[in-house]
């Protein structure tokens, strides 16, 4: 999750670039850096004595990103800091080069302006008036490396009240009208690849979270959402290579198209895939592996979990490859639980959120504890653990013949997968291996509905339909 090849990066820049450490303070403080997503907030264009002001509007976009869905949901999952980066000047450069500059309130009022900034941002980027950025992406990267390499996005935010700014490695946002809003839609490009739903320039148009060129509703990649909050096929326009591209929402109801809108359905489940795909919801658990001379009855298994905010996460605990409990954080073994030798116990843990139609969804993220307890006659021996995190993966969907699985764990492992029709009846069973796209064929099931379950240590994973056409 953490860029350590940023120490690289930053020995590299030193040739050029000396490394200067600045203040960073923590605006919003959620738990340990390395299982947390980390916005790192940089100033630029505040001069020494506007950083008080700078930590003001860092603090100001926090405040607004944590009261909008999905971030208020998924708040605890994340940490932001501000770096406190000074400018020799304020502001930032306005070329007036811009063909476009004409339309945006205010630009007009604006004379051409250079300003000795750090990061040298500028407006009029791409000839578009409103893309404020920098490529001095060096620079932006020295910083981080020296002042925070834990960080997972950077967020530029700039000194000036003309509206702007931009997606990319790293977001910019201006600070004056609307800024914590281009802040947020700007982070939804740079952190969650999600596009713009706008008209735009035609080098733009590719497929994406929200992005398409596929019509058919039974293959779109939202394909869970039609028919539900207004969720549908759009074209970006009616002709050219606009009319060719689709989009899941009109009328300006989503941010990605509009500011003070919110996300629509398919960008707040991109926005909570990518969050689970880059944080475990595990916190911590015990007992971790250990060796024990003996131990006294009953034995406790406790997790702490980074929750939504309501709790929409599942659990399930497997002790010797039979149901024990669900739902449960805090669980107690029994001596008469236990099998003489080997024992396996197994939680998994999965998101239930409403915001994810995680039925026929692509991809999906599931997360185990496994404990080996061993038990002899004087007591227990040893317990051993071992987390894991799994995207498991089936896709097409519908399929004609071949349907292919995928699993990445961090770990090595082997699953099971049984193919079941909807009358319980287990048609077929194989074993997939980590980072192997594995093809099965299905041609000769009959039409309809079936379900591919995924076990690993005995334990089932998750459950996905797939139909077969």
């Amino acid at each position: 999750m953490k860029h350590y090849l940023l120490y690289l990066l930053c020995f590299l820049n030193t040739i050029y670039i000396n490394a200067q450490v600045f203040d960073v303070e923590t605006i919003k403080l959620s738990g340990d850096n390395d299982k947390r997503i980390n916005l790192v907030v940089l100033s630029e264009g505040y001069q020494n004595g506007e950083l008080s002001k700078f930590i003001t509007d860092a603090t100001g976009f926090s405040n607004a990103m944590f009261t909008q869905s999905p971030f208020k949901e998924y708040a605890n999952y994340f940490n932001v800091y501000a770096i406190k980066v000074p400018s020799n000047e304020s502001g930032t450069d306005h070329p007036d080069t811009a063909s476009d500059e004409g339309n945006y309130t205010g630009a007009n009022d604006v004379p051409v302006l250079t300003a000795d900034t750090y990061f040298n941002t500028s407006f009029d980027t791409s000839g578009i008036h409103r893309i404020l950025y920098t490529y001095s992406s060096s620079i932006v990267y020295n910083v981080l490396a020296n002042n925070f390499p834990e960080y997972d996005q950077p967020i530029i935010l700039v000194n000036t009240s003309i509206y702007g700014g931009a997606g990319g490695s790293y977001a910019t946002a201006s600070t004056g009208s609307s800024a914590n809003e281009i802040a947020i839609h700007e982070l939804g490009h740079s952190l969650f690849n999600l596009k713009d739903e706008y008209l735009l320039q035609d080098v733009y148009y590719a497929e994406a979270i929200n992005m398409t060129q596929e019509t058919n509703t039974s293959l779109v990649k939202w394909k869970n959402w039609i028919g539900e909050n207004g969720i549908n096929i759009y074209p970006y326009g009616s002709s050219g290579v606009p009319a060719t591209w689709y989009k899941p929402q009109i009328g300006n109801k989503c941010k990605m198209e509009k500011l003070d809108e919110p996300f629509c359905s398919v960008c707040k489940e991109g926005i909570i895939e990518k969050i689970h795909s880059l944080v475990s919801p595990i916190d911590s658990y015990l007992p971790v592996s250990s060796s024990v001379e003996a131990s006294t009855y009953p034995i406790d298994f406790q997790l702490n979990l980074i929750k939504p905010i309501p709790n929409t996460l599942k659990s399930s605990w497997t002790l010797n490859a039979s149901n024990f409990v669900n739902d449960v954080d805090d669980i107690s073994i029994i001596e008469s639980d236990l099998n003489t030798g080997t024992n396996e116990l197994t939680v998994v843990i999965h998101d239930d959120s409403p915001f994810l139609k995680v039925d026929n969804h692509e991809t999906t993220h599931v997360y185990s504890i496994n404990w080996i307890i061993t038990k002899s006659a004087l007591g227990i021996d040893e317990i051993t653990s071992e987390q894991n995190d799994f995207n498991i993966t089936l896709f097409p969907n519908p399929s004609n013949s071949i349907l292919n699985l995928k699993v990445e764990s961090k770990n090595t492992v082997n699953l099971k997968v049984d193919i079941i029709s909807l009358d319980g009846k287990r048609l077929k069973s194989i074993r997939i291996s980590n980072y192997e796209n594995n093809e099965v064929d299905i041609s000769r099931l009959s039409q309809g509905v079936y379900l591919a379950n995924f076990y690993s240590n005995n334990a089932l994973l998750t459950s996905k339909r797939f139909v077969k056409n």
